[in-house]
């Protein structure tokens, strides 16, 4: 079994996208902003952001809980042999064997962003994160380029940016970090 973690600042497209791999490949998602809330695996609330702030270690031990134990149709290194997909914005933050972020021009981001709901703080904040590569170099740090796949979905459907998303996982296409270039926003 395999842990991909598909990041992205917000707006990316990472939710969409996520349900169209998980359709295409037969893979479990999961929405793990969804569960921090649901299972309650953060540590406080930032009420400047209307956030919670999630416990990492927490959320580590909750994704370890789920997988498989080695128990019945388990594959030869004890895993289910099936991947899991983990969606969000702090994914790439945790133990995983590839990491796909998704990226998008600033000025894009803005409206998917204010159809969200989102401030206008909030839309800046983000806008500026996108700009300066924020969870990139975060997922590079962590994992190293080569676990690492950046993929641009700026001006594109959410079903070719799925593809490409897909074939990362297979395997198909090589990692690839720093073909994207946001900093002209700045």
């Amino acid at each position: 079994m395999s842990r991909i973690a598909l990041t992205g600042t917000p707006g990316t497209g990472k939710t969409t996208v996520s349900e169209l791999v998980a359709e295409e490949l037969g893979i479990e998602v999961v929405h793990l902003n969804e569960a921090i809330r649901e299972a309650e695996l953060f540590e406080d609330r930032d009420a400047e952001r209307d956030s919670l702030v999630a416990d990492l270690d927490a959320v580590e031990a909750w994704l370890a809980d789920r997988e498989p134990d080695g128990a019945g149709g388990a594959d030869a290194d004890g895993g289910s042999g099936r991947d899991v997909l983990v969606e969000s914005h702090l994914s790439h933050l945790l133990d995983a064997d590839r990491v796909i972020v998704l990226r998008c021009q600033p000025d894009e981001l803005h409206p998917r962003l204010r159809e969200r709901g989102e401030s206008e703080d909030s839309i800046s904040e983000n806008a500026e994160s996108e700009a300066l590569d924020v969870i990139l170099a975060e997922a590079v740090d962590r994992h190293g380029a080569a676990s690492v796949w950046e993929i641009d979905t700026t001006g594109r459907d959410p079903e070719t940016v799925a593809d490409d998303v897909a074939a990362a996982i297979e395997g198909e296409i090589d990692p690839r970090v720093g073909v994207v270039d946001f900093v002209e926003y700045l």
